[in-house]
């Protein structure tokens, strides 16, 4: 009794001691928005209607940007369907088993019906011991959360959750919207931090909240902005964090761009078909998480091309990258088809009509 008391208060703590970052980035929100509304524009702006147009247009950014964080904190990971777990007599059947091989054996023949085509570096069938199913292409299990997590991106601790397929779209929102805060807080503030350095200000508490609000709003700014960059580098490339340090492994082989279906689609995948829910913090994504399209042929447009277009090699490569015909899933199936509004090349859309469905690939977050 005494060691599970013990793990019990271990684990409390640890829950505590996670919130601590998110607590952090509130304090500073909390300060920022005193610092802004009550000191610089209430107290130090004499003109009115600048006084109300930066109000106006701070609060519509300061609610998106609370509104995403906010989501992307308490929406809850999607985990595996049931499907993808081990039934009661195939867990007894694996655990007779002594050998590897023989192991294998059975999680492909439970695999066989199941929409997973990637593998471990060694060709094996993906397996988490921990919550005994078979892990879905893009799912993870999060060392943290200790559960699988659908398209797992990373394990952020300034949300204190799991960043992946429930809430990615949160999280790129939660980017854009506090990068555009401190970016307006550093524009407008600007002007009276000068003055601070001209004695233009009255010698009041304000100007030091102006002097360190400028200063924190645009570091906090080249942190956002290179980060935003990255993952916006990502969703172009239908990669996840971990995708891009790791390669997804297929059937084929290592492929990077196994999940790319050009540009468009990529977006669409994550922000959805509907341009008016993408500045929203709502769910719009594509998909149910466990299974993905995927191209036949995987060309990499960051390397170059051969003039004519075709080589014996690339071919023989594409002829051995062909994998097995399974059904999309309804709400993936849109991806591969045309529509008006999306202008994509020749190549990209013959290489779409070739896709099949591919379930999410998961990597081990060791975090």
């Amino acid at each position: 009794m005494a060691p599970s008391g013990s793990r019990s208060i271990k684990k409390g703590c640890q829950r505590v001691l996670y919130w601590i970052p998110v607590l952090f980035i509130a304090l500073i929100v909390a300060w920022s928005y005193y610092a802004y509304v009550l000191q610089l524009c209430i107290e130090s702006i004499e003109d009115t209607g600048e006084k109300v147009v930066y109000l106006l247009v701070y609060h519509v950014i300061f609610i998106m940007f609370v509104w995403a964080y906010w989501q992307t904190i308490f929406t809850k990971p999607m985990n595996p369907l049931k499907e993808f777990h081990l039934s009661y007599s195939d867990k007894e059947l694996l655990e007779r088993e002594d050998r590897g091989e023989s192991q294998q054996e059975i999680l492909r023949r439970i695999a066989k019906d199941l929409p997973i085509y990637t593998r471990t570096n060694s060709g094996a069938i993906r397996f988490c011991d921990r919550c005994q199913l078979l892990k879905p292409d893009r799912c993870h299990h999060c060392s943290v959360c200790d559960k699988c997590i659908l398209k797992m991106d990373h394990h952020c601790p300034w949300v204190n959750n799991c960043v992946g397929f429930s809430n990615y779209k949160f999280f790129m929102l939660f980017l854009a919207y506090s990068l555009l805060y401190c970016l307006f807080i550093t524009a407008t503030d600007l002007q009276y931090f000068i003055k601070f350095w001209t004695n233009g200000l009255p010698d009041t508490q304000a100007k030091f909240h102006i002097l360190f609000l400028f200063f924190s709003a645009s570091m906090f700014s080249v942190s956002l902005a290179s980060l935003f960059t990255y993952h916006c580098w990502l969703v172009c490339k239908n990669r996840s964090t971990l995708e891009a340090v790791r390669s997804p492994v297929f059937r084929h082989g290592t492929d990077k761009n196994g999940f790319s279906l050009g540009f468009s689609k990529n977006f669409r995948q994550v922000f959805g078909d509907e341009v008016k829910y993408w500045p929203i913090p709502v769910f719009s994504s594509l998909g149910d998480g466990c299974s993905f399209p995927t191209c036949l042929v995987n060309l990499d447009p960051e390397q170059p091309s051969s003039p004519t277009g075709s080589n014996p090699a690339n071919k023989g490569a594409a002829e051995g990258r062909q994998f097995p015909s399974k059904p999309l899933r309804e709400s993936q199936s849109r991806l591969l088809t045309s529509t008006p509004s999306w202008t994509e090349s020749d190549s990209a859309t013959e290489k779409d009509k070739k896709g099949a469905s591919n379930p999410g690939m998961t990597i081990e977050n060791e975090a």
